[in-house]
């Protein structure tokens, strides 16, 4: 700001001040403020998403079971109860939370998927992808059928064993539907 002296005292300059620009004699006496210290701004509310601090993919929020169940003990001190799963598979963060503390790949206690192709798509009845494949390769959904049946059994426990806390039933239907299209059949 630049002061300006009337009568032997300094003050300040209220365009200065206000950060304004008047366009008329009007808003020389009337100001219209244009900027405004972001100390009076409101933080926007925080709407449940976060955002891996590596790569920028959305996660999905895991909790405590999940974390506890991948996560190596002597490195789950690094998140709280809850975290956010990085599913971009060739990013090397696995967790992270919203003080951009971050689980890599390497600090799991077992390779996982979409992080490892050779790891289970479905970690609650060991569905591998080389199942999947087979039953791309034979046109009919046979073994894909049978996880979605036991998917919907109290023998799932998606919540721990899958790396996201999520069903994978979704992702294997999505995979499918995008390989069989590519296909041309």
């Amino acid at each position: 700001m630049r002061p300006s002296t009337a009568f032997g005292q300094q003050r300040y300059n209220y365009s200065d001040i206000l950060c304004f620009e008047p366009r008329s004699p009007f808003e020389l006496h009337n100001p219209r403020v244009t900027h405004m210290n972001k100390a009076f701004v409101r933080e926007p509310e925080f709407d449940g998403k976060a955002y891996c601090p590596e790569c920028g993919s959305l996660g999905t929020r895991v909790g405590e079971e999940t974390l506890d169940h991948h996560v190596q003990p002597e490195r789950r001190s690094r998140l709280g109860d809850t975290a956010w799963f990085c599913g971009f598979a060739r990013c090397e963060i696995a967790y992270f939370d919203l003080f951009e503390s971050r689980v890599s790949v390497d600090e799991l206690q077992s390779p996982i998927y979409p992080k490892d192709a050779g790891a289970p798509i479905c970690p609650c009845f060991q569905f591998t992808m080389e199942e999947f494949e087979a039953d791309v390769e034979d046109g009919v959904p046979t073994r894909i059928r049978g996880l979605l049946e036991k998917s919907k059994s109290g023998e799932a426990n998606c919540r721990v064993l899958a790396a996201d806390g999520q069903c994978c039933m979704r992702e294997v239907q999505r995979l499918y539907m995008a390989r069989i299209s590519n296909r041309g059949d």
